[in-house]
């Protein structure tokens, strides 16, 4: 299966890093106010514990509509590279393409024939050709797109899926909220998520996840199915299957109140990393207590491309 360069790629200069408090970040996407998590080895380990999560809360499913047999699907934004391996895997004549800004978390030694990850930006527009995927998988990207690239960004998603094409989508908004009304606005948990909320929305949409419908209703998606899900930060739930993606979630969710915040808290609203390891000791205390039975919505959107 041939490897057709459809994407713009990135010189060597995404491979650069620097130090800032400790964390390693990537030094193009900090330039470019594109992606503000840390590239280094803490966060590859805390993507791949977050892929265990969204796996289990997905009961294993990685593709959500019903797309029997997938001929070439691609994955925006793949990070570890996990959700396009296992597609691969179970597709194998299937040609599973991924782009992301960073290639650090992503093992090259993990490949398959039929698999090709790229280094690009989603916030610049795609080069692959139209009526090309059957399906194209969104997730966890709204950290990395611009505020005012979102719908250009679902235009070329609509444009390069075949007529009955599919688009999944999935994103976690930051926004803490409790099954039980235990977190006011005095909470830790929910300063962290108002700050996160003033330090993002500089150059991000923190609000986009509750937004995809509507935008894929926007560029004429069809057959949308809009859900929210309440992903718990610890095991509280009374569920059997449910606490037990809490459990899981707990130690994901530690290490992201620190990672996702560092940067845009520290750099974009001036805290000090006193300040900030302040906030986030407490915000970790709240989200591992299962009496405030805390969650952060998981938004999870699918769409059809119509037939002309």
């Amino acid at each position: 299966m041939a490897h057709q360069p459809d994407t713009v790629e990135l010189s060597d200069e995404v491979r650069e890093t620097f130090l800032l408090h400790n964390r390693n970040f990537q030094r193009y996407a900090i330039d470019n106010s594109t992606y503000f998590v840390p590239v280094d080895e803490d966060e590859t380990i805390r993507l791949r514990i977050q892929h265990v999560v969204l796996t289990k809360m997905f009961d294993n499913r990685f593709i959500f509509p019903p797309i029997p047999t997938p001929r070439r699907v691609l994955d925006c934004g793949f990070g570890t590279g996990e959700w396009a391996l296992q597609v691969a895997w179970e597709f194998p004549r299937c040609e599973v393409r991924g782009i992301d800004i960073t290639p650090h978390h992503h093992n090259p030694d993990e490949g398959l024939e039929n698999l090709y990850l790229d280094v690009d930006d989603l916030n610049m527009s795609f080069q692959f050709p139209s009526n090309h995927f059957d399906l194209i998988n969104s997730r966890l990207v709204a950290g990395g797109i611009n505020s005012g690239r979102w719908t250009g960004y679902i235009r070329d998603i609509f444009r390069c899926l075949r007529p009955d094409g599919w688009v999944q989508m999935v994103e976690i908004d930051y926004n803490a909220q409790s099954d039980n009304g235990a977190l006011t606005d005095s909470s830790a948990l929910r300063q962290w998520s108002q700050t996160y909320l003033t330090a993002m929305e500089q150059s991000k949409n923190p609000r986009a996840p509750r937004r995809l419908g509507g935008w894929l209703r926007n560029a004429g998606f069809t057959d949308i199915d809009e859900r929210m899900i309440p992903l718990p930060m610890c095991g509280w739930p009374q569920n059997q299957r449910e606490r037990e993606i809490g459990a899981a979630n707990q130690e994901n969710v530690r290490m992201l109140l620190s990672s996702v915040a560092l940067y845009p808290f520290t750099q974009h609203l001036d805290l000090s990393i006193t300040e900030f390891h302040v906030l986030v000791a407490k915000a970790r205390a709240e989200a591992a207590t299962p009496a405030l039975k805390p969650y952060f919505p998981l938004y999870v959107c699918v769409g059809r491309k119509p037939r002309r």
